[in-house]
């Protein structure tokens, strides 16, 4: 059997590529803001505030929590939603060592 696309690559550049493609949508992003803004929410509020539909936003709620970006808390028959912060500081500590990459001065491009 042949191997995945993935395996190809390094664990950090796997990594770095799933962080940008979470963050990669702009429904993610708004759900992110909007919960840095409110601490935490639940989905019929995000609903509320970004204008997409239920099952929409239960869908990139998802990805953002497999990702561990953000987490989830029951009560009773909701879902309160917050910003999982020990994730959201690995993630910018990654993404900012590949973001902070720069040539030389010296270095001319093509």
């Amino acid at each position: 059997m042949g191997l995945t696309k993935t395996e190809i690559f390094t664990d950090a550049q796997n990594e770095i590529a799933l962080f940008a493609k979470v963050i990669g949508h702009p429904a993610r992003v708004a759900i992110l803001q909007q919960l840095f803004k409110l601490d935490t929410c639940f989905c019929g509020d995000l609903v509320d505030e970004i204008g997409l539909a239920q099952p929409t936003i239960s869908q990139h709620l998802k990805e953002l929590k497999h990702l561990g970006l953000i987490k989830g808390t029951v009560e009773g028959t909701s879902v309160y939603y917050c910003i999982n912060k020990t994730n959201w500081l690995k993630m910018k500590t990654v993404m900012r060592q590949f973001l902070d990459q720069d040539l030389p001065d010296n270095v001319e491009c093509c």
